[in-house]
């Protein structure tokens, strides 16, 4: 059973993009609430932060790619299949 991600269990769980957006989101609210700060510390986790921005950014493409082949190639999910994955083992 996913904690998180929508599955057959999970039916009301978020798809992989929307939680990385969100993780995006706080972080980006991080890097404002530092940016004023020019300690080598808060240089240093800024940079980082930048460096995991992109790579949400890049991990938010991959997700929205995933779901765009999968309603292309398998339709859009339906509520009367009730959670059951489009591919996969249930």
């Amino acid at each position: 059973m996913t904690r998180f991600l929508q599955s057959e269990d999970n039916p009301s769980g978020f798809k992989l993009e929307e939680i990385l957006s969100a993780l995006r989101a706080d972080v980006l609210k991080r890097c404002v609430r530092i940016s004023s700060d020019d300690r080598p510390e808060a240089l240093h986790v800024m940079a980082n932060n930048i460096k995991v921005l992109e790579l949400l950014t890049q991990a938010i493409e991959l997700a929205h790619d995933n779901t765009k082949t999968l309603d292309r190639s398998l339709g859009r999910p339906r509520a009367s299949d009730r959670g059951a994955p489009r591919i996969g083992v249930a």
